[in-house]
């Protein structure tokens, strides 16, 4: 099987131009793509991690690896799947988020001996004048033809600002940069992101008049259509310091059975032959699998295996050492503090219906009184919520 024909059985091909030029650039490892990160936050989260794991691919077959930070494109915000504008951010703050983005990229891309480059597109795009930019760029795109884009056309009712229009344009223009620079002749990206990498292919054909392509994947989404990685409303960081190594273990393995499979082609290297016999066997053991594989990866073996070993503990009704730690200063306080300072709950109210729901233990015991109050000190108490998350509380 070819690494093509290897991402389409995996689901990772959405939308292509040029499919057998496409095909015979990265089957032989002949591709300088790129895929670009715009550090619009303090840390990646699952979302982008189908996009490493992509790269990791195409690189391991000899493909050229370029991983774009938008330093200068932050700077606008893309519009795509939004209903209001981004923040905007300052120039130290997008500096800082691209720097903690390289530590997590380096854990899926190898950029040892020139075999992967990290670029920042603030660096031309910072030195293009208004002029320039007119000219070289804005006079290739028609108003018209960048209004059918479905990033712009759903955002006409609620007030689309020119601002947000120039997002496109400097997409485009950093693709003609890395033709330039790097003869970068391949852009990658999530299927939502067609319109905008499509109109760099079409900026190097009409001021270059040569060849460029573009290849999609699919959105991580489950059975229902919405996008995975997000967990009570919050995004799934692969910084360990935002979410836990065992929370992240704990959402892969609670994805629904319709969805396992399916992560696990798109997400993780497990050959397509043994997940074949994970879809034929118990759904949990496939989960587990997912779990680990993504926990590794993102983290490393060691956290991997300590977030089954006590996700197992845990849930067969034993106490783990390893169990995720909330430290507080020692003192009484009510079960419902506990729940807002565990996470457990975003709010009083929250954390209320919970416990009247019979939701809520402490060292194995079910709280139903509201008002019930709990020593803590360096020992700890055991706080759950539900059957699958579990805390100790100590000061």
């Amino acid at each position: 099987m070819t690494l093509f024909e290897e991402l389409k059985a995996r689901g990772l091909v959405a939308q292509v131009t040029d499919e057998p030029e496409i095909a015979e650039l990265i089957n032989n490892g002949k591709a300088t793509f790129y895929i670009g990160f715009d550090p619009t936050a303090d840390s990646l989260t699952a979302g982008h991690a189908v996009s490493l794991a992509f790269m990791r691919r195409l690189q391991q077959a000899g493909n050229k690896t370029i991983a774009l930070i938008g330093g200068g494109t932050t700077m606008v915000g893309d519009p795509s799947g939004r209903t209001d504008m981004r923040k905007m951010l300052t120039t130290e703050q997008i500096a800082a988020n691209g720097e903690r983005f390289r530590a997590q990229m380096s854990k899926f891309i190898d950029f040892s001996d020139g075999k992967a480059i990290m670029v920042n597109n603030a660096d031309w795009l910072g030195k293009l004048s208004f002029f320039d930019y007119a000219r070289e760029v804005a006079l290739h795109f028609s108003v018209n033809n960048m209004l059918r884009a479905e990033c712009y056309r759903s955002r006409m009712d609620d007030g689309l600002t020119l601002f947000e229009m120039l997002y496109m344009t400097m997409q485009a223009y950093d693709f003609e940069e890395l033709f330039k620079r790097y003869d970068c002749v391949l852009q990658c990206g999530g299927d939502d992101q067609w319109s905008n990498i499509l109109a760099g292919r079409d900026l190097i054909r009409r001021k270059m008049h040569k060849s460029a392509y573009v290849l999609t994947f699919p959105l991580l989404t489950d059975s229902n259509g919405v996008k995975m990685g997000k967990t009570a409303g919050n995004a799934l960081w692969l910084d360990p310091n935002k979410t836990t190594p065992y929370d992240f273990y704990q959402y892969w393995r609670n994805v629904s059975d319709a969805d396992v499979i399916k992560c696990l082609k798109m997400q993780t290297f497990v050959p397509l032959d043994e997940i074949a016999e994970l879809e034929k066997g118990n759904p949990n053991l496939a989960k587990e699998r997912l779990a680990f594989e993504l926990t590794a990866m993102v983290h490393s073996e060691e956290d991997a295996q300590q977030a089954q070993d006590t996700a197992r503990s845990l849930f067969s009704g034993g106490v783990s050492e390893n169990m995720p730690t909330v430290e507080i200063t020692a003192g009484t306080y009510t079960i419902i503090d506990l729940l807002v300072a565990s996470k457990f709950c975003d709010s009083n109210s929250d954390a209320r219906r919970n416990i009247q729901q019979g939701g809520v233990s402490v060292n194995g015991e079910t709280v139903t009184d509201i008002a019930a109050k709990f020593d803590v000190d360096a020992e700890g108490v055991i706080l759950r919520k539900g059957k699958k998350k579990y805390a100790r509380i100590r000061a």
